[in-house]
């Protein structure tokens, strides 16, 4: 009873996590009483939005007030939009919904990043106070937060964006308003997807909401079967290679030879897959059960050609997010404008900055400034600088949504210059146009391998870390100890191969494995899941590992 009590109230050192045992007794008494409720729609809606409020209170605490606010604000905002006569009030509302949950974001996820970059920019020393905390202190009388610290809320990014891409929908009329407060309080904050998505939009998610619930023998095998290959994917390819190789070698990279350092690297790229995959399988699998669908949110990532086809495969919900509501409003592939100027000129002086000096900074936004200018009397360069522009705002805008440091922002440039290269190559690629195997797959090799080094922007914890890595690659690679260490780490190297393997299998192989469960009897499916928690929590380390996105 005492352990069910615990399960069921807020504690920062048992949130509730789909790899740990607590949270699947949560979700079996939330979903015996749903079994009760689930008929009844408005009940539906209630208890899913009550028992989402309480996942969201177990994870996040006091936090929970800043969902509640976005909830509110824009419902209000949404219907406001909806009924308003006159453009210019509809534009002013969606501006304001925009810079309320921007303003929200930034004032939690970005005011460090924003202070340092003032200091350092500016040789300034000024420290982030947090004035809400401090605000709401004097309004309790009792000092509950810490004023000293602004504490990123889980899953804030995620339904920031739910709650713009809502606001933004009535405005272009692609959907209706909810008129009821909870079902749309149950759309941003349904559960299974709230903290690391994948960010579901309002014309995909709503109609939902008020259907008749009908779970057939089809979706219980199928989600059954997405949440296991989840956690497959999160404790055993993720979690175990991570414990047992990976965050030694990142925790001290100078200790470890440039050929671990260059393992840890490819193990890196499987284990942010297998984590964040894992969680959207898993999440998909558990809407599933309740008679939901949520968007895919990858399709097999590392099968990519190229660095726009990889990014179509990889965080599927924001990246047709990005596309839908920054690339193509600020022009898209045809034209620029004054948002897209200022920010590139900015974004590359402050940059360059970053990791340079001054000279180098103000001399790289000058030669952005002269292609601009050099633009203006030829409407075909016009064109190319504009589209490529676009697409490196996007990939900037999309480094810095996963994390305030300009290290993510060099992330996200990579990417944008990766995209931007191949538009160009594939124009003169001798094998373009290819169907020959050995030609695909050294496509496919060539996007592996190109974002797997781009990621160290991704994981290394400061520029010096990533520095100490490009040392011992440059300058340690230590070749001759190479099979030592790969027998050493033999069973690390082992799950990663096979990993690789089943992600590389082809997409009728991986469907048939999926139609064979769901075929197979309930005593078939019972040994099955019995075989993976068994396997998984074999690999089950001592200190339970998050999931890598709920930083986001």
């Amino acid at each position: 009873m005492n352990r069910l009590i615990n399960i069921f109230s807020f504690s920062e050192d048992s949130p509730l996590i789909f790899t740990q045992a607590d949270f699947w007794i949560f979700f079996a008494a939330m979903y015996f009483l749903y079994a009760i409720v689930y008929s009844k729609k408005s009940l539906r809606s209630a208890y899913l939005f009550a028992i989402s409020l309480l996942f969201y209170y177990k994870t996040s605490g006091l936090f929970i007030g800043i969902l509640l606010f976005s909830t509110v604000n824009d419902f209000f905002l949404g219907k406001a939009i909806y009924k308003s006569r006159s453009v210019l009030l509809k534009k002013i509302l969606v501006a304001f919904s925009v810079i309320v949950n921007l303003g929200t974001l930034c004032y939690f996820k970005y005011a460090y990043f924003f202070t340092d970059s003032y200091n350092y920019l500016f040789q300034t020393n000024y420290e982030v106070i947090n004035y809400l905390a401090q605000w709401a202190n004097t309004w309790s009388e009792v000092d509950y937060f810490t004023i000293d610290k602004i504490i990123l809320p889980v899953g804030i990014s995620f339904y920031t964006f739910q709650t713009i891409s809502y606001s933004v929908d009535i405005y272009r009329k692609q959907i209706k308003p909810l008129n009821s407060i909870i079902d749309f309080g149950f759309f941003v904050s349904f559960f299974p997807q709230l903290v690391a998505g994948p960010i579901v939009r309002a014309a995909d998610f709503v109609p939902q909401i008020r259907k008749d619930i009908n779970i057939t023998k089809h979706d219980f095998g199928n989600a059954t079967f997405m949440i296991l290959k989840g956690l497959i994917k999160k404790m055993l390819f993720a979690d175990y290679i991570a414990a047992n190789f990976m965050d030694r070698v990142f925790d001290a990279p100078e200790m470890f030879s440039g050929f671990s350092n260059i393992m840890a690297m490819f193990g890196y790229s499987l284990q942010i897959y297998g984590d964040f995959s894992g969680y959207t399988d898993i999440a998909i699998g558990l809407a599933l059960l309740m008679g939901y669908k949520l968007p895919v949110n990858f399709n097999s990532p590392y099968k990519a050609i190229h660095c726009g086809d990889f990014w179509r495969r990889w965080h599927i919900s924001l990246s047709s997010w990005l596309k839908d509501y920054l690339y193509i409003p600020i022009g898209g592939n045809r034209n620029g404008s004054i948002f897209s100027y200022a920010f590139i000129l900015v974004f590359t002086f402050l940059g360059v900055f970053a990791v340079s000096d001054y000279g180098v900074a103000l001399m790289a936004a000058s030669g952005i400034g002269l292609m601009l200018i050099i633009t203006l009397f030829s409407s075909k360069l016009a064109w190319h600088f504009n589209r490529n522009v676009n697409i490196m705002i996007t990939m900037l805008v999309g480094g810095l949504w996963h994390g305030a440091s300009w290290k993510f922002v060099i992330w996200g440039g990579l990417n944008g210059i990766g995209i931007v290269t191949y538009k160009y190559w594939r124009l003169i690629s001798p094998y373009e146009n290819s169907k020959a195997w050995y030609a695909i797959l050294w496509r496919i090799a060539l996007t592996f391998v190109f974002i797997t080094f781009t990621r160290i922007y991704f994981r290394g914890n400061s520029m010096d870390h990533i520095d100490r890595f490009y040392q011992q690659v440059m300058t340690n690679m230590d070749w001759q100890n190479a099979l030592l260490v790969l027998w050493e780490y033999r069973a690390v190297f082992i799950v990663m191969l096979v990993g690789y393997i089943t992600h590389w299998l082809p997409y009728k192989t991986k469907d048939w494995a999926l139609d064979q469960f769901i075929k197979s009897n309930m005593v078939i499916k019972a040994l099955i899941v019995i075989v993976v928690a068994i396997i998984c929590y074999q690999t089950y380390a001592a200190d339970f590992q998050p999931f890598i996105y709920f930083q986001f």
